[in-house]
């Protein structure tokens, strides 16, 4: 028989339940476990119990979010496995956006000729169902190794035109504020380097890290940015509203980076729902991800049309800033397309016709052509 999941609370005092560290180190992972406080459908069992599959882990705080009465919440199939994950379509790839063909170094991804992307750690504070990098992640607990650091920011030294450098994961911000601070430190000395980003689910699946301590130590290497990834309404809590503003106030842009998810987000009044969630807590909308090609998500995908659709539904109908870009990360490392819908319908040296949000049809004069473009 399972217990409510509120009591999980009542096992702790307030003071250890809002320790980020114990969230963390009492991540729930097996069906025995996770089974104390949910009833497991036939399919989450198989798969929490297969013997292939990919990292589970889920902080006491994000299983909280569950509602134990449906078995389709949108919560419970971001965090609990199900038996479709175990199964990999022709489609699918391990390796999806082809990073470790774009990694000059151990732990470094440069795609971008301008930015690249450093693998601090392969650990998160819970293992999405839809993660793109499950392949790696989760399976090896560990920060990055001080040579793999110092390699790290010596290519970056010797390639002036990096300009962006991105802290991802795994979840940086499963590291200490110490070892944070080494990376953010050593990076923010390169001449060149202009801007630095954090991604991190933090503020999402274990707000309580967003310390005063934290955010203290971030806001000495300005400019710096932080991408997030809430994926629905609820995931937007009092507490994770607290720690979203605990960034935004220490001077730190949010962004956040959606995943259209099958039976989770893929409602234009959930995403609705969520862009206004979002800015109301001065995160920006940044990006809507379509599903990525990694193996065992196909039931998370959606048809690129639906992901269309909701774009057509947000432009115009919500403001300009709450309406994220919509893209493809392409297979085989391609990069980041935009798929917008299509408001152009001809053009002709003399004249473009758009349509409008409201289907409405405008004629817009192309300039003089005697005047030639400088």
């Amino acid at each position: 028989m399972t217990q409510s999941i509120k009591n999980i609370v009542e096992i702790v005092n307030q003071e250890q339940w809002e320790d980020w560290r114990w969230q963390f180190a009492n991540r729930l992972r097996t069906a025995e476990e996770i089974s104390k406080y949910i009833e497991l459908t036939e399919s989450e069992k198989q798969a929490l119990n297969a013997n292939r599959g990919f990292a589970v882990g889920i902080t006491p705080y994000y299983l909280s979010l569950i509602d134990v009465n449906n078995p389709n919440c949108p919560i419970r199939k971001q965090a609990i496995p199900n038996q479709q994950e175990l199964s990999v379509s022709a489609h699918e790839l391990a390796d999806p956006l082809a990073e470790d063909c774009k990694s000059p170094a151990a732990n470094l991804i440069h795609r971008y000729s301008d930015r690249v992307l450093i693998i601090v750690t392969e650990t998160c504070h819970m293992y999405c169902r839809h993660c793109t990098r499950r392949r790696r992640v989760g399976f090896r607990e560990a920060a990055i190794t001080p040579d793999a650091l110092t390699a790290i920011v010596s290519y970056i030294k010797n390639n002036a035109k990096i300009r962006d450098v991105l802290i991802s994961g795994g979840d940086p911000l499963t590291l200490s504020d110490i070892q944070l601070e080494k990376i953010i430190k050593a990076i923010r000395e390169i001449e060149h380097v202009e801007v630095i980003r954090i991604g991190t689910r933090a503020p999402v699946t274990n707000p309580y890290r967003v310390t005063d301590q934290l955010v203290n130590m971030l806001k000495k290497y300005h400019p710096l940015w932080i991408n997030v990834q809430f994926n629905h309404p609820t995931e937007i809590t009092a507490e994770a509203a607290k720690a979203s503003a605990k960034l935004a106030n220490a001077g730190i842009p949010l962004g956040n980076q959606t995943v259209l998810l099958k039976g989770v987000n893929n409602s234009i009044e959930i995403q609705k729902q969520l862009v206004h969630k979002l800015v109301k807590n001065r995160i920006r909308p940044y990006y809507l991800y379509q599903c990525d090609l990694a193996e065992g998500l196909e039931h998370f995908r959606t048809p690129i049309n639906r992901g269309i659709e909701i774009m057509e539904k947000l432009q115009g109908h919500t403001s300009g800033f709450a309406v994220p870009l919509f893209v493809i990360d392409a297979p085989g490392g391609g990069g980041k397309i935009p798929v917008l819908p299509q408001y152009v319908l001809y053009q002709t040296p003399e004249k473009i016709v758009l349509r409008n949000y409201e289907g409405k049809i405008f004629t817009y004069p192309e300039p003089n052509n005697s005047e030639k473009e400088e």
